[in-house]
């Protein structure tokens, strides 16, 4: 479980094919944080959960840069299969008992691939977003949405897109800020909203 509170962003080092999907190496040391220590992390233990860029993955080493196993079905449902060495992607550590929640609770499953369609404005910049209508991917004006792992609130929705604010602070400690229209991204839907909207869907399926 996560937050969406990013605690840092980070180059990937090198994405190496082999024979359930891909290995993917990320550098220790951070482009960015929110706390602005820029150290690498040196309490890390092989078989954490680590959210990269949204996608709950699972630590096989971190002495040196840190590197994951990716699966194809992960590879097919989000982003990651489209990074290139070089790519920024945002991480944070699994969210520990006691810890605050700044954010909401994610689950680092992707639910869609998004689009984003156009950026405007200068201050808090608005992100529309696009993704397939037909697609279970739900959201709820003043709701929360992640977005590449980072937590955000949605402030008008219509059929097949949204729209996000973003202010500087969490471009410059992101990802986000790397990202330009045309850019595929991952997209979670909050957790709670996803189990209303499966107990309305089967309560619907009882009536009819």
């Amino acid at each position: 479980m996560f937050t969406g509170i990013v605690e840092r962003s980070a180059r990937i080092v090198e994405i190496a094919t082999n024979a359930s999907g891909v290995r993917l190496s990320v550098s220790p040391r951070a482009l960015s944080s929110i706390d602005g220590e820029l150290e690498p992390w040196t309490d890390l233990e092989a078989g954490e959960s680590i959210s990269v860029d949204g996608v709950c993955l699972t630590l096989l080493c971190g002495d040196g840069d840190l590197c994951f196993d990716v699966v194809e079905e992960t590879l097919r449902r989000s982003v990651l299969g489209e990074r290139a060495a070089g790519s920024p992607v945002n991480l944070e550590r699994a969210l520990r008992v006691g810890d605050r929640l700044g954010g909401h609770y994610v689950t680092g499953h992707v639910d869609t691939i998004g689009t984003i369609r156009s950026i405007e404005g200068s201050g808090e910049t608005l992100w529309v977003i696009e993704y397939e209508p037909d697609s279970d991917f739900r959201t709820i004006e003043k709701g929360a949405v992640t977005v590449d792992g980072v937590s955000l609130t949605v402030v008008s929705r219509s059929v097949g897109c949204f729209s996000v604010a973003l202010i500087p602070h969490t471009l410059a400690v992101t990802s986000l800020g790397s990202r330009s229209v045309g850019d595929s991204i991952n997209l979670e839907m909050d957790h709670f909203g996803r189990w209303v909207a499966e107990l309305m869907s089967l309560q619907q399926g009882e009536l009819s």
